[in-house]
């Protein structure tokens, strides 16, 4: 496996892709209401990439080996679509969930996030299981410090979804990522502390759990791209690029719209 150790001015390109990537998702929020086409939101996405950042959506024609090309700028996962949904004249309802994944490339740099959205008013379930796979993403991530390892980042995010009645996707992980949109290592959200790959200063990677209401397997949609549960209960997924300091963590794709960090990490550490 060779990882890629960034440099002081590569986390530099870095810090700019993933706050560039999450700022298209604040431009994007208050346009999440029902009625909206993912057609709709695409096209305000890429439209605000390419005319306004000046940076290239990674996911347009990305086409890694076995797939066609993706078609669209972003990815919008909606209720029991667990990932990689292609952007249609779907209109949003009342009550759904929707995922959207945002990578940038900016100066040849990859930054990479994802949030959840409630349309209107979502259930009670939905906003718990959006919620709690918020908190499981953290919990994965503030295990991330030097002489960690890999498997203590799976470890924290499947036993804490677990714990709360929801069950972990095995067959997608989060990944490094740089220069490339896909780099070692993979980051599993499930598995053994003290296991996988040790953390050195340097490493970026994605943290990107996704957790499902009900049972844990999946399948593929009939468009070759989109994943949904097997069991059509909803899914969830929140995504963040990671930096890995001398002293803990760094999240690179933070900007002024984004969630609120949960309690449980403003106490123990400075994000």
């Amino acid at each position: 496996m060779t990882i890629t150790i960034k440099t002081a001015a590569d986390i530099e390109g870095m810090r700019i892709a993933g706050r560039l990537a999450s700022e298209v998702l604040d431009h994007l929020t208050p346009h999440i209401v029902p009625g909206i086409t993912t057609d709709a939101i695409d096209k305000l996405a890429h439209d605000y990439m390419v005319n306004v950042q000046q940076c290239i959506p990674a996911p347009l024609n990305y086409a890694p080996p076995g797939y066609a090309p993706f078609p669209k700028s972003i990815c919008t996962s909606i209720n029991q679509q667990i990932c990689h949904g292609i952007p249609s004249d779907r209109q949003l309802k009342n009550g759904d969930i929707v995922n959207v994944d945002i990578t940038t490339i900016k100066d040849g740099w990859h930054g990479d996030t994802s949030r959840m959205f409630v349309v209107g008013e979502g259930s009670i379930a939905a906003k718990r299981l959006c919620q709690m796979t918020y908190e499981a993403m953290w919990r994965g991530i503030v295990k991330v410090k030097p002489g960690a390892r890999l498997g203590d980042i799976g470890h924290a995010i499947q036993t804490f979804a677990e714990n709360n009645g929801f069950s972990v996707v095995r067959e997608f992980c989060g990944h490094g990522i740089g220069r490339k949109f896909h780099e070692e290592p993979q980051v599993l959200h499930y598995g053994r502390p003290g296991t996988l790959e040790a953390l050195v200063p340097g490493m970026v990677f994605t943290i990107e759990p996704m957790v499902n209401a009900g049972r844990r397997e999946i399948r593929e949609a009939g468009d070759g791209w989109t994943i949904v549960t097997r069991d059509r209960s909803l899914s969830a997924q929140w995504e963040h690029t990671v930096l890995v300091t001398e002293t803990g963590y760094e999240v690179l794709t933070l900007s002024a719209g984004s969630p609120e960090v949960p309690q449980f990490v403003r106490e123990t550490a400075t994000v």
